[in-house]
């Protein structure tokens, strides 16, 4: 890092981020590769080189891109905030009144934190970006009201530039059971906005905003990215103009989006953007999921591993007797699980999907000792006990919802449509918060609960708070951060418990919940040809620990697909595995596989959850060679998987990517997965690799060269284990 008047300089991981402060506002004159030590002659080059030519029909002043842009400066994009004051100061001129610079002892990364005045609807702002270790920008907004009378804010949006050679954009949509679905389409003259209206980030979450250079991928490429690290409605933008961002050319970012009327600021009142993280790498999306994940890792390390878990809900869905369910428990013990988490339908009332959300007290016709004799059965068994609930909804038929209407979030006038028979929670409403942080935490303490599997899965349809002084007011903020508010409390209170993040499946997941909460659960589906794919571009963001990935029934509920248990079990090993199936069903073959399984998956998680993530860039669409490597490259395991036929070479080479050149490795074929789906006859080098001794073979030709992988069938996975010599 180095500072001298009106400028700054952070550098960390190989990112630069150099900052021009003199002007009426601070201008981004360089992020991406690291510039080395900038000093003063470097700082001056960049300023004096980026003013813009003036061509014609142009402005007389040259237009620039500050960090807050607004058509002051000439541009004509998306502004960086928008509010007004009862329809007048709608054309804000902020002016930088002051900044610092703080930069750690060993001089990686750095925080600038900038004051700002807008004089024209009497603000007071302020930013903070924060060059992290890991190379991932933190860029926060907050506005104070001054003066008299009311500012309603629209937004502010974080926004950073781009180079002209980012000519692609990737982000994400998706539906139930087929979440981070990419779309990557060409960023031209236009804005590509992704508004998201859902109360939560969604199944189509944008996910992660990628701008980069022609044909970027996996292992190529230059690219830049922003998240939005909020759990609420969000916006995201690429924008380019005609006439570009001064000498850029387009911005890429984002913010949450207020609902109208939702953030009126009165004389001394202060809104506060959400995080938006950005990230820039050379090495294609496999170095941006590095800095993701690597950020991950140290912000909130575990203490412990991610145990293997078990999970009720498709084993026995809402049929709760403790007869089957402690079988399901001993079967648990025997196969290797560590955690057993009970899913809907032990509270009162529900019986189905239609009734008793919201009452969370223990169904005592179903539970007439209360959950004691089966939790202590887990316990018994060495296992922790894990509880599903879904704190932000409520059935109409429910104790709840008849003795406090005035709890909901939804119109006076009338609740609307229901979605999943359920409605909304207004979790900000102080007695309903108080009631859910006593339900829950009386619930923690009494059973002991190691884990909480928290789930949302109605979206936010006229989510109004009820009944105020002057009508309805817009509440998906508020709710937001009460939710926030709700964690941090269950957290404090009790610390070692641990809490997934679930909506409808992958529909919450987002780095502002993760603040809060130990992992996600990636999706509803577990069938593994639609798995494979969903988790390949969920670690994009999140390490594969984060990702919660179960082992179900050969036939998927989502889908009625039928899949080969090996390949259900190669595909959750590379997330968070556990199991979401009826065991006490199982053959003695198929439970020794488990067992098998279990043992392997949970004596690599050093590997698995520590390692890089790598991903092979193939011409074939239905393969995948997707693996982890040790930091140190000593160790890797990597997954070949086919998941359809297609045309194109059946027998080519294929290189191994992220090993270390200079090692030999050898590669061997674990049993612990069962056989692979092989069509006609195995390379030779294969038989080597599944003896004792194994396929020795030069980092450099696997790397390089490659080997021949064998033909699989579709919907099949083989794993290979690769141990430097």
């Amino acid at each position: 890092m180095s500072a001298g008047d009106g400028y700054a300089v952070l550098r960390a991981a190989g990112v630069s981020l150099v900052l021009d402060l003199e002007g009426e506002m601070p201008q981004v004159l360089h992020w991406g590769a690291d510039l080395g030590d900038v000093g003063p002659d470097g700082v001056a080059a960049l300023r004096e080189s980026g003013v813009p030519a003036r061509v014609a029909n142009s402005p007389e002043t040259p237009r620039v891109l500050t960090l807050l842009p607004v058509e002051r400066d000439s541009w004509s994009g998306f502004p960086g905030i928008e509010g007004h004051r009862g329809g007048t100061a709608t054309t804000p001129r902020p002016v930088l009144s002051g900044a610092t610079v703080e930069v750690p002892d060993d001089g990686v990364g750095g925080t600038v934190r900038l004051d700002v005045r807008e004089p024209i609807a009497d603000l007071a702002l302020a930013a903070e970006l924060e060059l992290e270790p890991t190379g991932v920008l933190r860029v926060r907004w907050s506005v104070t009201a001054q003066g008299s009378g009311t500012y309603d804010l629209s937004h502010v949006t974080a926004l950073l530039p781009v180079p002209a050679r980012a000519t692609q954009v990737l982000d994400f949509s998706g539906r139930w059971s087929r979440e981070r679905a990419p779309q990557r389409l060409p960023l031209v003259d236009g804005a590509h906005v992704r508004e998201v209206r859902r109360g939560k980030p969604g199944l189509d979450s944008p996910y992660l905003l990628v701008a980069g250079t022609p044909g970027f991928a996996h292992r190529a490429g230059e690219v830049w990215a922003a998240h939005v690290a909020w759990s609420g409605d969000q916006r995201w933008i690429a924008q380019r103009l005609p006439e570009g961002a001064g000498v850029h050319g387009a911005v890429i970012g984002g913010g949450d989006l207020p609902r109208p009327g939702e953030v009126r600021l009165g004389p001394g009142e202060r809104y506060e953007a959400p995080d938006v993280l950005f990230a820039w790498s050379d090495a294609g999306l496999d170095g941006l999921a590095d800095r993701f994940h690597r950020r991950a890792r140290t912000r909130r390390p575990r203490s412990t591993p991610q145990p293997l878990v078990l999970n009720t809900w498709e084993a026995v869905y809402f049929d709760h007797d403790l007869g089957r369910l402690g079988e399901l428990v001993d079967r648990a013990a025997r196969v290797g699980v560590e955690r057993i988490v009970l899913d809907d339908g032990w509270f009162r009332g529900r019986r189905d999907d239609t009734a008793g959300l919201g009452d969370w007290q223990i169904e005592a016709d179903v539970w007439p000792d209360g959950l004691d004799p089966f939790v202590e059965r887990v316990h018994a068994a060495g296992m922790e006990f894990g509880l599903w609930f879904e704190p932000e909804m409520v059935n109409l038929d429910s104790d709840l919802a008849r003795l406090h209407p005035e709890w909901l979030l939804a119109p006076s006038a009338g609740v609307g449509a229901s979605f999943r028979n359920q409605y909304v929670l207004d979790v900000a409403h102080p007695d309903a918060y108080a009631y859910l942080v006593e339900s829950i935490s009386k619930l923690v303490e009494r059973y002991d609960i190691a884990y909480i599997k928290w789930d949302h899965n109605r979206e936010l349809h006229e989510a109004v708070v009820r009944g105020g002084a002057d009508g309805d007011r817009p509440g998906v903020r508020r709710q937001t951060l009460a939710l926030y508010a709700l964690l941090d409390e269950l957290r404090e209170r009790h610390p070692t418990l641990e809490i997934e993040s679930c909506a409808s499946g992958g529909g919450r997941i987002d780095l502002g919940i993760l603040e809060r909460t130990d992992r996600v659960w990636t999706s509803d589906c577990n069938d593994p040809v639609e798995r494979q794919q969903i988790q390949r571009w969920s670690e994009l963001l999140l390490p594969p620990e984060l990702l919660g990935s179960h082992v179900g029934a050969a036939r998927a509920h989502t889908t009625n697909r039928v899949t080969d248990l090996s390949f259900r079990l190669v595909t959750a090993a590379f997330a968070a595995p556990g199991i979401e199936w009826d065991i006490t069903g199982c053959t003695d073959e198929e439970m020794a596989q488990l067992a098998s399984w279990a043992t392997f998956v949970t004596s690599r998680r050093p590997l698995l959850h520590w390692g890089v993530r790598v991903h092979a860039d193939l011409a074939d669409d239905q393969t995948l060679l997707h693996g982890t490597v040790a930091q140190d490259g000593a160790q890797a395991l990597f997954a070949w998987v086919r998941l359809a036929s297609s045309a194109g070479p059946q027998a080519a080479r294929v290189p191994f990517p992220g090993l270390d050149r200079d090692r030999d490795y050898v590669v061997r074929v674990p049993d612990a997965f069962g056989p692979a789906a092989v069509h006609g006859q195995e390379p030779a080098w294969l038989a080597r690799a599944r003896s004792t001794e194994g396929f020795r073979v030069p980092g450099a030709i696997l790397a390089g060269a490659g080997l021949p992988l064998p033909v699989l069938h579709p919907a099949s996975a083989l794993v290979l284990e690769l141990t430097s010599v």
